[in-house]
């Protein structure tokens, strides 16, 4: 059908040209995948081509299903979203808002006016933030000797929020917390709790946060773009021995997937058979939770790992549980009230429950919102889109 040669087109011309290193995307309505393609190489340093059960490190597409996970417990009773999360975890008991620095560059701290929520974590309202995006983030671990995030340290989440909580929307390391809250509450490591609540219900055999021997043979390589945008690969991989899992970016895994999860929530809650989520939670997941708040521009801080992001500048956009939502249609047919996000190093997902339609590109570049990945991107969505258009059950693959 004509959407699945205009979309395999774009990705073997982007892979071809080496604009993008290789690319793995899937479509999929809530019954069956509608679109799967493979083009490109796994590493430009190497011979092995992509293939559609490449393994790459998806980043932040971990956030959404470490909230489902959340929101399981939300279910259960075991976590409340609007109880102080402090009642769960201590260290989030009296948090800290970092108001600047003084003459000598010493951090001024002040207790901030009201405790943090499961809610707050989730929408990224609580006030943290992440170094790549906030400059006072990078000084006071400068100062203080914080590690960052990415060493998967339990001492990375000792830092100070930057506004009180519930007051504006900054993208941080909220999703850590919930997923040390999912820790608490069931008991359970979260790579444990992940594979029995999440992965094994919805047939997800190839996502984890440690790489096993088997993805490690699938495995997609990083890559950088250099002087004049050239690619080539570079040293990249997670601690595959962290002293906590990284809910809010530390899983590796598949396009096949991440879609049965994207499934999942267009099913309202059921995959594979199982009910993992109950329809009226789903239905609160994808619905605004941050009231007048929306998502601001990111400017960066670190342009080697991501560019400034702002997506759709034109649309309002406004946060689920924990999804982005654009308030409007976008360019590429995507309809409002979709629901969306992606990882650090050119992964994107979205999921239209409207259009019962949902996508997942795969890419593994730094820096974020690679505007030729993002051309990619919206080639394959626009080409999903034209599919469905022209559909009359007709599928695109």
């Amino acid at each position: 059908m004509q959407s699945k040669a205009q979309i395999d087109q774009v990705l073997r011309s982007k892979s071809e040209a080496k604009e993008i290193p290789g690319v793995v995307a899937v479509a999929a309505t809530g019954k069956e995948v509608i679109y799967q393609g493979a083009f490109g190489k796994r590493d430009l340093g190497e011979d092995d081509p992509m293939t559609a059960d490449s393994v790459f490190w998806i980043a932040s597409m971990t956030k959404a299903v470490t909230c489902a996970a959340g929101m399981q417990l939300v279910e259960q009773g075991k976590l409340s979203l609007d109880e102080p999360i402090g009642k769960v975890l201590p260290d989030l008991a009296s948090p800290q808002v970092l108001e600047g620095f003084d003459a000598k560059g010493e951090p001024k701290l002040r207790p901030a006016k009201k405790p943090i929520t499961l809610r707050h974590l989730m929408t990224h309202t609580a006030g943290y933030c992440y170094d790549v995006w906030n400059g006072d983030m990078g000084k006071y671990q400068e100062k203080t000797g914080l590690p960052n995030i990415f060493s998967c340290a339990n001492a990375a989440l000792k830092g100070p929020i930057m506004t009180d909580p519930g007051t504006r929307w900054e993208y941080g390391i909220n999703i850590d917390f919930v997923g040390k809250a999912v820790e608490a509450a069931s008991g359970k490591k979260l790579d444990v709790y992940l594979r029995d609540h999440m992965f094994t219900p919805l047939g997800m055999s190839d996502t984890g946060f440690k790489i096993t021997d088997d993805m490690r043979k699938r495995l997609v390589g990083m890559h950088a773009r250099g002087e004049g945008g050239a690619l080539a690969p570079i040293p990249f991989e997670l601690e595959q021995n962290p002293e906590f899992h990284m809910g809010g970016g530390g899983l590796y895994g598949t396009a096949a997937d991440y879609i049965k999860f994207c499934q999942m929530i267009l099913n309202k809650g059921k995959g594979n058979g199982n009910q993992l989520l109950k329809p009226e939670t789903v239905a609160l997941m994808s619905q605004n939770h941050i009231g007048d708040l929306s998502m601001g521009k990111m400017p960066t801080m670190a342009p080697m790992y991501t560019h400034d992001v702002d997506l759709y500048p034109d649309i309002v956009k406004k946060w689920g549980l924990s999804f982005m939502i654009n308030t409007a249609k976008t360019a590429e047919g995507r309809s409002a009230g979709s629901l969306a996000w992606a990882g650090l190093a050119n992964t994107y997902f979205w999921i239209d429950p409207a259009r019962d339609v949902a996508g997942v590109i795969l890419m593994q570049l730094l820096p974020f919102v690679d505007p030729k990945c993002l051309e990619a991107f919206a080639g394959f969505e626009r080409g999903v889109y034209a599919g469905l258009d022209a559909g009359s059950g007709q599928k695109a693959a």
